[in-house]
């Protein structure tokens, strides 16, 4: 995926950086993995806004993405690569030799007329024990037949470090090593469009059309709507620390229980102090 860079020739196009898709699919996609999609704009079922900063922007139709593995070792050819609109990484389209069609997310250097099955392919789903050690994986399951959960992003992987009776040790993408089962599976590769991280949308309308709605600074409100608020001109915050507009400490506060049962898991938390 390349980067391209626009000239400010207007002010919404300074700045901008977008992705150009030059491998991707300029055809319709499957009908048979589209459904409808209402967009929830981050409000619960009272209609009160539980997640701010969403709303519905563009109409779009969800794609049926193969998250369980359910064409595991089923041969297939890559037809597609595609755009998805409701999430980072773009999807390929494989078609398998028992006749059904199915959408996975499309590692880099994934190429129309590939084969995936049993080979050490990027695009190739394996048992966590099937895979060498040091493998780049993706889609990586928590529970075993519980549908892929880590490593979606576009641009992120994990590393699989060291093979053991029962289980594995994965270096996720945020550093932090944690035990997965062996029976759990994940996909070679690495997810594509890394260069993701590198857009600048340019304008708020660009954002928009996302669904990401334009957030506001809370030094900008009034102090009855926020704890920064308030104040002649720019003013700083007033406080020690941020807040939250509930008055909660903004950063830096662990919001993980400390009893969780997952914690026997996780060897080396993403939190501790890199070397």
């Amino acid at each position: 995926m390349l980067l391209k860079i626009f000239k400010p020739l207007t002010p919404s196009l300074r700045h901008t950086k977008l992705l150009k898709n030059l491998n991707l699919a300029i055809n319709n996609p499957e009908k048979s993995l589209l459904k409808k999609y209402i967009p929830k704009t981050g409000r619960n079922n009272q209609g009160i806004i539980t997640s701010r900063h969403k709303t519905g922007g563009h109409k779009k139709r969800y794609r049926i993405i193969d998250f369980t593995f359910k064409n595991y070792n089923i041969p297939g050819i890559v037809i597609n690569l595609e755009y998805d609109p409701l999430r980072t990484a773009n999807i390929a389209l494989i078609h398998y030799i028992d006749g059904t069609k199915g959408y996975i997310l499309a590692p880099e250097f994934l190429m129309k007329k590939m084969i995936l099955f049993k080979s050490y392919n990027v695009g190739t789903s394996f048992f966590l024990f099937q895979i060498p050690v040091g493998s780049e994986i993706y889609n990586i399951e928590f529970i075993p037949g519980n549908g892929g959960k880590i490593a979606r992003a576009a641009g992120t992987s994990a590393k699989l470090l060291l093979k053991e009776k029962n289980h594995v040790i994965i270096l996720l993408n945020s550093t932090e090593l944690r035990i997965f089962s062996n029976k759990c599976k994940a996909i070679l590769g690495k997810v594509s469009n890394s260069q993701y991280k590198n857009i600048n949308y340019g304008k708020a309308g660009r954002k928009h059309w996302l669904g990401i709605r334009s957030k506001v600074r809370g030094s900008a409100m009034n102090a009855v709507d926020h704890p920064h608020g308030g104040g002649e001109g720019k003013s700083s915050i007033g406080l020690i620390q941020p807040r939250t507009p509930w008055s909660k400490i903004a950063l830096g506060m662990k919001t993980r229980k400390k009893n969780k049962k997952s914690n026997k898991f996780i060897l080396k938390s993403r939190h501790e102090k890199k070397i």
